[in-house]
């Protein structure tokens, strides 16, 4: 619907100038989409980018865990004599079964005979562009918020977790495993700071031996922690120059916030009040060799009775978190409204 009537552009009407320039001229388009209802993903970006190859079989991805001594020490004396030593089982699978998405694609049979020579955007490559930004915003989405549909990717509230959320992880129990469990904490409806979260880090490296690689929280959240760092920011003058001689001026604020050198990055789809506490050397997406976002190609729908095509985006995938201990769950924070 053009817009009539203001600007250079008289009104329109019935047999008005306005009218007579909608027959008569073409419309300015910006020939690019401009995608409006997406965000990124931090997480699933580290995901994606530490992600390991998968095959098929039954529980696709096997992992040969240790969850206790193969052997035992003793002390000895000047004889230097020891107890016969015992074979003790210690190695249990955890499985984990590849998850299948699927996007459909339409491709009606007269479009392309429209849009040829005359499109402004071409409908099929926005439809395969779009492909990606829905396959990520829905695994994003699951990442962050599924628990217990089993057709879908397990998410972080059920791998780093202690039992609360989910009683098994890896088709094995917390129970029974206790190393299979993360470390969960309360905040207690405080504001996060520097002090909490680094008391967090350091509860999380007593807990797994290892420190986080990074942490996520949902922006109103990372604001909150932000606010801690920004009354102690200062500038460093050098003689004879300004402290804004930077190409694009003083430095203020962070992209991510650096606390006992864990980096903290905001995630739009971390739940608010939330902090996740990771470690990527054992958590990735293992992702199908032969699915890894995989085109179909375009098949006729004539046998549908219908003059068009269909193709589909295909991956198998799970994230699989090999060591739970090592990572940490905050919930309870308090945040800013923004």
């Amino acid at each position: 619907m053009p817009q009539l009537g203001t600007g250079i552009i008289p009104a329109g009407g019935a047999g008005t100038l306005g009218q007579e320039l909608q027959y008569v001229v073409r419309r300015a388009f910006v020939k690019k989409l401009v995608v409006q209802i997406y965000n990124t993903s931090p997480l699933t970006a580290a995901l994606i980018a530490n992600s390991q190859p998968a095959t098929g079989g039954v529980s696709s991805v096997t992992i040969p865990a240790q969850g206790a001594q193969f052997v035992n020490l003793q002390w000895v004396g000047y004889d230097g004599s020891f107890s016969q030593p015992a074979v003790q089982p210690a190695v249990t699978n955890l499985e984990f079964n590849l998850k299948g998405a699927v996007i459909p694609i339409p491709y009606l049979g007269f479009e392309g005979i429209v849009q040829e020579a005359h499109e402004i955007i071409p409908l099929l490559a926005a439809r395969m562009n779009d492909a990606g930004n829905v396959y990520c915003d829905g695994v994003a989405t699951a990442l962050l918020n599924n628990i217990s549909n089993t057709q879908q990717v397990i998410g972080l509230p059920a791998a780093v977790d202690d039992g609360t959320n989910a009683t098994n992880y890896g088709n094995q129990s917390r129970t029974t495993n206790p190393w299979l469990k993360a470390k969960r904490y309360a905040a207690g409806s405080v504001n996060p700071t520097r002090a909490l979260v680094a008391q967090f880090i350091t509860g999380t490296f007593k807990n797994g031996g290892e420190l986080p690689t990074f942490g996520i929280m949902g922006p109103a959240t990372w604001q909150t922690l932000q606010n801690d760092f920004l009354p102690n920011e200062s500038y460093v003058v050098t003689p004879e120059k300004g402290f804004d001689d930077e190409p694009w001026g003083a430095r203020s604020a962070f992209r991510a916030l650096m606390v006992s050198g864990v980096p903290i990055y905001m995630d739009p789809y971390v739940p608010e009040g939330t902090l996740y506490l990771l470690n990527t050397g054992y958590m990735a997406f293992y992702i199908h060799e032969r699915a890894a976002f995989a085109f179909t190609g375009f098949e006729s729908t004539l046998s549908n009775f219908q003059i068009g095509f269909i193709g589909a985006v295909l991956s198998l995938l799970e994230l699989v978190l090999a060591k739970p201990k090592v990572c940490t769950v905050v919930t309870g924070f308090t945040f800013v409204s923004i």
